[in-house]
């Protein structure tokens, strides 16, 4: 049995008319909504489309070449010193440690002597016997050549008689005693192994105690009045520098300044340099000819100031170069795709080509293509075409932006 009452005529009313009431407040919230919110002001668009643009007033000038390049520190000499008598060494310097310096004629280490002290004597005295036996010969020969003329006979006595082959003899073994003295004289010696120059130890390969034979390597050393940087140059870094190539009719008397700078830590220091001397050949692997840069005198009291220079270490370097005659200078921002410029004349903007005969990160060096009094734009605008209209900002020297 339905328990359901029927709906009154106003319920049934307020069932139908609840939507519209919600649909017509829904709709005069939003106009109030939207009549008091702000106007947006339409911006006035501009009919002026001209570019504003900064130029340099191009002229020509003279420019000093400097090459940079990039080498790595190495000994002018270097050689690996080796024992040339065996026995235990005895003593070694305290500068015969890996990095130590020493000068010319130090002692770096000694081997025991005194089997060659002993061999010095035993040919002292066989020395002394030997010019005994030679004293001797001598008075024979002359005892016999008395005996000679003493019997009366006539002619000259033959060798036999006179001795010469004992007296040859005697000298011949006198000779070998004083060159047996002086062999064992120089061995001696060489128990003392001394500094060939004034230099640094490399790599330290012996030490106190050790026995060691003939031909034993002690150490690498190399020399400290020179270091060398090998620099490489391409073809168009050779073409701008006054190479220092000796021919045999010829003497070379330029040397061009290098500056070599490394970095240590955040502090960058410079030591002064000049180009020497350049390889025979061509690298076989990057075609690069490798110069060879000198730094006299690295680790002396006018360097005291800087850290020392080690082998091995990386070095840039900076070559001062040939001069560049009325040449345009040109910042290497403004030159667009390697070889064009972007020139402002009667208000219009023209790309114009060059030719580029050297660049850097900074400048571009021009010798055709453009004119002196010219404007070069400054401004970066890669994507610009010829006949463009424009505007001056600003202009100045291109020379006062160079210098």
């Amino acid at each position: 049995m339905s328990t359901n009452k029927p709906l009154t005529k106003f319920e049934t009313l307020f069932r139908y008319m609840l939507p519209i009431l919600v649909i017509v407040i829904t709709v005069l919230i939003i106009r109030v909504i939207t009549s008091t919110s702000p106007a947006s002001e339409k911006r006035k668009q501009t009919t002026d489309n001209q570019l504003t643009v900064e130029v340099l007033a191009i002229t020509q000038s003279d420019f000093p070449m400097t090459i940079k390049t990039n080498g790595i520190i190495q000994p002018r000499r270097q050689v690996s010193i080796a024992s040339q008598v065996t026995g235990t060494i005895t003593q070694v310097a305290s500068t015969f440690i890996s990095g130590g310096f020493f000068n010319a004629g130090d002692t770096l280490l000694s081997i025991d002597d005194r089997d060659y002290i002993i061999a010095v004597k035993i040919a002292s005295a066989a020395l002394i016997e030997a010019k005994l036996v030679l004293t001797e010969e001598q008075a024979k020969s002359k005892q016999a050549q008395r005996d000679w003329q003493r019997l009366g006979r006539e002619g000259q006595p033959n060798e036999l008689v006179l001795r010469k082959p004992q007296l040859a003899s005697a000298n011949a073994s006198l000779a070998s005693a004083q060159a047996q003295l002086e062999q064992a004289r120089l061995n001696l010696q060489r128990t003392q192994i001394l500094a060939p120059y004034a230099g640094r130890v490399l790599t330290k390969h012996v030490d106190i105690g050790q026995f060691v034979t003939v031909g034993t390597a002690l150490a690498d050393i190399y020399s400290t009045d020179q270091v060398e940087v090998r620099l490489p140059l391409n073809n168009q870094q050779q073409h701008y520098i006054h190479l220092p190539e000796q021919f045999k009719q010829h003497s070379n008397s330029y040397y061009p300044p290098v500056n070599i700078s490394a970095q240590f830590g955040n502090q960058r220091y410079n030591w002064s340099g000049k180009l020497t001397r350049t390889e025979g050949a061509l690298d076989p692997k990057s075609r690069q000819l490798y110069t060879v840069a000198t730094i006299e005198n690295p680790y002396g009291r006018d360097n005291s100031n800087k850290p020392a220079l080690k082998i091995g270490q990386f070095v840039s370097a900076e070559i001062t170069g040939n001069v560049l005659n009325n040449i345009f200078i040109l910042p290497t921002a403004s030159v667009y795709e390697g070889d064009q410029v972007i020139i402002f004349k009667d208000g219009l903007l023209k790309r114009k080509d060059i030719n580029v005969i050297w660049r850097d990160s900074r400048n571009t060096i021009v010798d055709t293509g453009i004119h002196p009094k010219e404007l070069l734009v400054t401004t970066p605008l890669s994507y610009v075409v010829s006949g463009s209209k424009a505007q001056l900002a600003t202009m100045q020297s291109i020379t006062e932006e160079g210098n």
